[in-house]
Formats: C-alpha cells, structure tokens, sequence
C-alpha cells in the first residue's frame, strides 16, 4: 500500500521481482552480492535498472562490449524483446557494426563527434554514400571466401578531437579529397528520401 508518497516494503519487493523475471533472472538473485553475478547477469541488472523508472527512451552506451559474443546475443535478442513488448525506443551506441546491424532501425555514423551520414539501416547497408561510411563497410570481414572485400580501407591516423582538422573532419584520410573539403565543412543535406549526408561529393 502507498500513503503519501511511501511505498509498502511487499510492494518494492514484488516491483523489483517483476523487474527481475523480465530481464531473465530469478527470485534468489535478489539476495546475491555483486561479485556473484556474471558479466551478462550483471547487463540484465543494468536493464532492469533502466526499465524501473518506466522510460519511452533508453540509452545504451557500449552495452554488449564487455560481453562474450554468445552472450552479447542473449543481451541482443531480450533488448528486442522488451523493446516490442514495452514499445521503447533505444539510442544504441557502438563501435561493433555487426550489434549495429541486428538492433538496429535508422543508423547515424560519427567521425571526430559530427554525424557524416544518417539513413535506414538497408540503405546505409547496401547504399553508403559518406566514404568514411564506406570505409567502415569495407573493413567488415567476410565469411564467404567468393564475395570479394572492396577497397575502401583508411589509411593515416585519427586527428585529435579537440582539434580537428579545418573544413571536412574526415578530409586527412578521404581518398576522394577535394580542395573544398579543406576550406569549407560540409552541410548536413539530404540526398534522397530519409538518407543525409556530409560530404562534397554530394552537392
């Protein structure tokens, strides 16, 4: 029962349950210590920490890279699943373009802290127009030994974030390198219907 604000201890603890069975875990969790959870027990924590405040949008920094990759599945497929039945939305962060690739709806790419290129996954995917994004495709491996790897691999260093280069950021590195790209930053435009990009090439 509440009484002004104050929540009965029956009811923290069936809340807190709930929260529990949701993530995958059960009921003598609860009475754990830290240290006795595994890495992937320790994300479902994490989640269900998130889920308690009831949110529409949830950030996930990085959260399946500590994990092993089986169970960065596992992490995977239940973010999925309480995304379909909570009706969440999630901004997922990450390096790993192959998480980006199964979570993912609409993909943003960043270079030195600038979107260069934001699009549906399939077109970004199958359609990559920002070279960095390229770049980062090529880079993929491959599983299949017939389909050949294009070249688009980066060369140089990353410049200092906090002092990026002048014009386009990615300019020191783009094979494409226009004397523009040295002088002027590119706008952030959209190329066709829901597809944006940040480069020269595309005026």
């Amino acid at each position: 029962m509440e009484i002004h604000g104050i929540v009965d201890r029956s009811q923290k603890e069936e809340k807190v349950l709930q929260l529990l069975e949701s993530v995958g875990l059960k009921k003598d969790h609860l009475t754990r210590y830290p240290h006795e959870f595994s890495g992937g027990q320790r994300q479902r924590i994490g989640i269900a920490r998130a889920l308690a405040t009831q949110p529409k949008l949830v950030v996930a920094d990085e959260p399946t890279s500590a994990l092993d990759v089986s169970v960065q599945a596992q992490i995977l497929n239940l973010m999925k699943k309480l995304q379909n039945e909570l009706g969440l939305t999630y901004l997922f962060i990450s390096h790993n373009i192959g998480v980006i690739r199964h979570i993912s709806v609409r993909i943003a790419v960043m270079y030195l802290g600038k979107v260069v290129e934001l699009a549906e996954k399939k077109t970004l995917f199958h359609s990559p127009s920002h070279p960095y994004t390229q770049a980062l495709l090529a880079a993929v491996p491959t599983m299949d030994p017939k389909k050949k790897r294009k070249e688009a691999i980066l060369e140089g260093d990353v410049p200092s974030p906090i002092r990026p280069p002048s014009g386009c950021r990615f300019h020191t590195r783009c094979r494409y390198q226009l004397p523009v790209c040295i002088e002027e930053e590119p706008f952030f435009h959209q190329i066709e219907n829901g597809h944006w990009v940040a480069c020269h090439l595309y005026p």
